[in-house]
């Protein structure tokens, strides 16, 4: 097994309902590590500059709205595999179609209050990380 690092948000949905602490139970529960986490509020940059990737998409908007509605826990897990292993305890993007016992399962709202973001590569998660942590603010 690799231990790697993974970037992590708790959505605005998950905050508003005080899920921070069951949905970090559930991440930890999984065998990852919190080695980094602050609660803050995106600004309509941030959240563009984050969602770049998806600035074609017709969904980017809603995105981008719903991502500066309320404050977010951004955080850097840390465990073997920790990317699959996130993915894993996170569940499919549609909550209807995710395992029982999963994040997404549990708590999400809906396909868009899907109540965390997980990176989807290495190269991914050392990109999302950068742009929400100093290298002095990561713990592990």
């Amino acid at each position: 097994m690799a231990i790697e690092r993974t970037f992590s948000i708790l959505k605005p949905d998950a905050t508003r309902r005080n899920l921070t602490g069951a949905i970090n139970a559930k991440i930890e529960q999984a065998g990852l590590r919190i080695i980094a986490q602050k609660r803050v509020w995106m600004t309509r940059g941030q959240a563009e500059t984050f969602y770049g990737v998806h600035r074609e998409r017709p969904f980017f908007g809603e995105l981008v709205d719903t991502m500066t509605s309320g404050p977010v826990v951004v955080q850097v897990l840390e465990g073997d595999n920790a990317i699959k292993k996130y993915r894993e305890v996170m569940g499919a993007t549609n909550p209807e179609k995710a395992d029982a016992g999963t994040i997404r399962k549990d708590f999400a709202v809906s396909m868009g209050e899907n109540s965390v973001h997980g990176s989807d590569a290495p190269e991914t998660a050392a990109i999302e990380i950068a742009q929400w942590f100093s290298g002095n603010e990561i713990v592990g």
